[in-house]
C-alpha cells in the first residue's frame, strides 16, 4: 500500500516528461540551439561510433517530434565538431553534391509573417535532415530555405532528393503548401574545414537552381556512376548556366520503385 503514492507520482512524472518532449515551445528553443551549435546537421556518413549513434538517434521513433532526439543529435554534431571533420569526405574525395531550394518562397513569405515563416523553416528543415541522414548524406550548411548537402554516392543523393520533395510538399502551412526544387552534381570539390568550394559546388548550385517544382535535376557526371535502370530519366534539353561547362548534360530523374525497375 505504501508504495501507490510512488507509483502514482512516477506515472505523473512520465506524463509531464513526455508531453515536454513533444512540446512545440520546447521543441523550437531545442531545434535553435542544435542549429546555432557547432558542426553540421546530423552528420551521418561513416563507421565511426559517433557516425552510428547520429543514425540510431535520428531513426528512432521518427514518427513523432522529440526534443531528447533533438538534443542527442546536437551532442553527437558537438562531438564530431570538437574531434575533427565529422562524417564529411576526405578533401578531394569524389561525392555528389545536393542542393535544395523552395519555389517562390520570397513570394509567400512577403505576406505570410515572421511566425509562419520561421515554423515553415523549421519544419522544412526537420523534414530535409531526417531523409538526407536516413540516406548516408551530411547537411554541409543550411542556405535559408534550403540546404547544401553532400553524399559519398549519388544513388542514395537522388533518392534522397525526390523523398525530400514528397516530405516537403506534405507540409502544410495556413493552407500553404511548399515545393521544392533539387539539383545534384558529383565531383572532387575542396573541403575547407566543413565546407566544400570550387567549381563543382558552383554547377550543382546551377543545375538546382534550374530545377522545377518537386523536381530533380541530376548532371550527366552524377548520372553516370548509378544504375540508370532505377529510374524514369529525361534530358533537360538546352540547359545554359552561367559557371557551368558548355557540354554539361542535366537529366529530370524519377526512381523507379518496386515492379517498375523491371517493367520497361
Amino acid at each position: 500500500m505504501s508504495d501507490a503514492p510512488d507509483e502514482r507520482a512516477w506515472t505523473r512524472l512520465r506524463r509531464v516528461l513526455r508531453a515536454s518532449d513533444r512540446h512545440e515551445g520546447v521543441l523550437k528553443t531545442v531545434r535553435t540551439v542544435r542549429r546555432l551549435a557547432p558542426g553540421q546537421m546530423a552528420p551521418a556518413i561513416g563507421d565511426r561510433p559517433s557516425d552510428r549513434i547520429a543514425r540510431l538517434i535520428a531513426q528512432a521513433g521518427t514518427d513523432q517530434p522529440s526534443a531528447v532526439r533533438e538534443l542527442g543529435l546536437t551532442a553527437v554534431q558537438v562531438w564530431q565538431a570538437l574531434s575533427g571533420s565529422g562524417g564529411m569526405a576526405a578533401d578531394g574525395a569524389e561525392v555528389t553534391i545536393l542542393f535544395t531550394d523552395l519555389v517562390d518562397f520570397s513570394s509567400w513569405a512577403l505576406e505570410a509573417g515572421d511566425d509562419q515563416v520561421l515554423r515553415l523553416l523549421g519544419e522544412v528543415g526537420d523534414a530535409s535532415d531526417k531523409v538526407i541522414t536516413r540516406h548516408g548524406g551530411t547537411v554541409v550548411k543550411s542556405l535559408g530555405d534550403g540546404v547544401m548537402a553532400v553524399f559519398r554516392d549519388a544513388g542514395p543523393a537522388i533518392d534522397a532528393a525526390y523523398e525530400a520533395c514528397t516530405a516537403i510538399s506534405a507540409i502544410t502551412i495556413e493552407g500553404y503548401r511548399p515545393q521544392l526544387r533539387t539539383g545534384l552534381h558529383s565531383g572532387r570539390p575542396r573541403r575547407v574545414g566543413t565546407d566544400y568550394l570550387g567549381v563543382d559546388v558552383n554547377v550543382a548550385a546551377r543545375v538546382a537552381a534550374a530545377a522545377g517544382a518537386g523536381e530533380v535535376l541530376v548532371s550527366g557526371p552524377a548520372l553516370a556512376t548509378v544504375d540508370t535502370d532505377r529510374y524514369t530519366i529525361r534530358r533537360r534539353r538546352r540547359f545554359r548556366a552561367k559557371g557551368t561547362p558548355r557540354d554539361l548534360e542535366v537529366f529530370s530523374v524519377v526512381p523507379r520503385y518496386g515492379d517498375d525497375v523491371h517493367g520497361r
